[in-house]
């Protein structure tokens, strides 16, 4: 996914369908890839039109939604490690029972996180309804800092917090100070916020449709900086990039 496309510039029903219908095309909510209406996309050797072919890409590329946003980081949709598991396990039609024994906890305390997903879902809506009634009345949503619009931080953050609260004015700075005009890093700082603005643009360097093995990445974080190890840890530990359990393919994670 780039930099302009975020699943948060979508409405919960397009997230759910997995697409947005433009005048002229119909645009996937993951990766961002168009589908122009009036022409014939073949598929597998099978031929489609662009609404046929923007759903089976969602659904063969990245699966139903559900389970696309079950794999991001809980925190990116509010809900913790053990909620994420019941989710999943739900989500394959297991029923309470089946979900105690799988994850080995109590059937009481399944049923217990049932009620607060229950009740997150009636405040997400109450919420959501605040946020656009506030917009509406200010003209200012709460994206907008004194400082300048908070940029958007990606899907897969891990650990979401104040180091994500980065300006336009912030990431200009911090790029300008550390990373030369050829895009090598000078000297990668202590601070997280800093680490993360780095990482981020870093990152560019990468095509999200795209595997890598572990040389191809050193090859492409050597040129950028001398202690490449460290940047290709940082991008994992930040969910930059996703490894494989034996490490020999790297992807950038959307």
């Amino acid at each position: 996914m780039n930099e302009k496309h975020n699943l948060w510039d979508f409405t919960v029903e397009e997230l759910v369908v997995g697409y947005r219908e433009g005048k002229e095309s119909y645009l996937c909510t993951v990766c961002g890839e168009e589908f122009k209406k009036g022409l014939i996309f073949q598929r597998e050797g099978v031929l489609y039109d662009a609404f046929g072919s923007v759903t089976d890409h969602h659904e063969k590329e990245h699966g139903i939604t559900v389970d696309y946003i079950l794999d991001m980081e809980p925190s990116v949709c509010g809900i913790t490690q053990i909620q994420r598991q019941i989710l999943k396990l739900m989500s394959e039609g297991m029923n309470d029972k089946e979900i105690a024994q799988n994850i080995g906890i109590a059937l009481s305390t399944v049923r217990n996180h049932r009620f607060k997903l229950r009740e997150k879902e009636k405040q997400a809506k109450v919420f959501l309804a605040l946020m656009n009634s506030l917009e509406e009345k200010t003209n200012r949503s709460i994206n907008q800092a004194d400082t300048g619009m908070i940029e958007e931080l990606h899907a897969a953050a891990t650990m979401v917090d104040d180091r994500y609260n980065i300006t336009a004015e912030e990431r200009e700075k911090t790029l300008k100070t550390y990373m030369d005009e050829a895009g090598a890093i000078k000297q990668f700082p202590a601070k997280e916020k800093k680490k993360i603005i780095l990482l981020r643009e870093i990152t560019k360097n990468f095509k999200p449709e795209q595997e890598y093995s572990e040389i191809e990445v050193n090859r492409i974080l050597e040129r950028i900086y001398e202690d490449f190890p460290t940047i290709r840890r940082a991008l994992i530990e930040y969910g930059f990039l996703d490894r494989s359990l034996d490490c020999s393919v790297y992807r950038v994670r959307i």
